[in-house]
């Protein structure tokens, strides 16, 4: 059974929903740390609904943190905790996502996946394995779970736009040259990549602009 995934939205400038923009967040965040991104975003896709869900699991030692799945090296969960956690958080937010297109009457060529850190490692897996190819995924400073399996489980291949900090201390940088060619070997055709220099495990402005010419141009905006 899956869980209802609780979402902040921020409505589109214009007052008319052609397009939505899921976040999701990074390990211990919450839906609001990147819903702060649709202010600067909103104004160059104004028919762009922006919602921001909290992960399924409240996180140990973050009071308003949540996790997507537990993380061994991090919290001293088991390899299995952290699987079954994967894969229930899977299904959390393909429920999530077939519900929003619903609810919105949008299709999934009109939506684009934006992930930080855990949430991008969620967008890569989840995107490539749905029956239905969305606009794309903007994946920051997270890595792709389970390379090894990606060949043979991919039903879709949307574009995918990968951004890392080449001063990261969290996820190490490599991890964007190894997720790229891992796609490219199960058979992408559009994988595009930006290194923001100087920056560690966040968001810079460079990365941000990048983002956002990537998801207008796949939103056909």
């Amino acid at each position: 059974m899956t869980r209802v995934l609780n979402a902040e939205r921020r409505a589109p400038v214009s007052g008319q929903t052609r397009s939505v923009v899921v976040f999701l967040h990074g390990y211990g965040a919450n839906g609001a740390d990147l819903l702060g991104l649709a202010e600067p975003l909103g104004e160059h896709l104004p028919d762009t609904l922006f919602v921001a869900p909290d992960a399924p699991e409240a996180c140990a030692g973050t009071p308003f943190g949540f996790q997507w799945f537990p993380i061994p090296w991090i919290d001293n969960s088991s390899e299995e905790e952290s699987e079954r956690g994967m894969r229930q958080a899977v299904d959390d937010l393909n429920a999530f996502l077939d519900a929003l297109m619903v609810d919105e009457d949008v299709l999934p060529e009109q939506v684009v996946l934006f992930g930080f850190s855990q949430g991008s490692m969620m967008a890569l897996h989840v995107a490539p394995r749905r029956e239905d190819e969305v606009a794309g995924l903007v994946a920051f400073s997270g890595r792709l779970l389970a390379p090894e399996t990606l060949a043979d489980e991919v039903v879709v291949r949307p574009p995918v736009l990968l951004v890392h900090g080449d001063a990261d201390d969290v996820v190490p940088p490599q991890s964007l040259p190894q997720a790229a060619e891992a796609l490219q070997e199960a058979g992408w055709k559009d994988v595009y990549a930006h290194i923001m220099k100087g920056t560690g495990h966040g968001i810079a402005p460079d990365g941000l602009s990048v983002a956002l010419a990537f998801m207008r141009d796949k939103l056909s905006l």
